[in-house]
């Protein structure tokens, strides 16, 4: 972590795709002003993404907000643990542990600088942060951290 981000507050944002349009989405990034958009989904270049397919979308960020495009995969879940959930109807509860754990193990907190995430967004698929991987990646590393201000677009 450089001094300047040790001491300062990191302004990190989240954000879901689904059930927005394309405008919502990109006018939503501009007006909270993400520099950059940090995508957290372990696939994303499924057809189900429309326009969030990392070549279309990192096009439309650069020339819609000139907001630039990283994709970590160290943010998202395994394909194990992703299925377990949502194609065998897995608990939550489970979920975020195996997740949590998956971080913990990935020490994702040495691994992203906090320079990339201040002003930055993390992006996955789901509409709302509640039960999403997008909220546990921003609580564990202000956990670890603890000079992160979370916003949920």
């Amino acid at each position: 972590m450089s001094k300047k981000t040790m001491n300062q507050e990191i302004n990190l944002f989240t954000i879901g795709f689904t059930q927005k349009s394309a405008e919502q989405f990109f006018e939503t990034l501009l007006k909270a002003g993400v520099q950059r958009v940090i995508d957290t989904r372990l696939n994303n270049v499924s057809q189900l993404a429309g326009f969030a397919k990392r070549k279309d979308l990192e096009y439309f960020l650069r020339k819609v907000g000139n907001i630039e495009y990283v994709h970590i995969l160290d943010l998202a879940p395994t394909k194990d643990i992703l299925d377990d959930y949502k194609k065998n109807g897995g608990a939550w509860d489970t979920y975020e542990k195996e997740f949590v754990d998956l971080m913990v193990k990935r020490q994702i907190e040495k691994k992203v600088s906090p320079d990339i995430l201040n002003g930055g967004c993390l992006l996955c698929s789901e509409a709302k942060p509640h039960n999403c991987h997008r909220r546990l990646v921003a609580e564990y590393l202000n956990e670890k951290w603890r000079n992160v201000k979370i916003c949920h677009l």
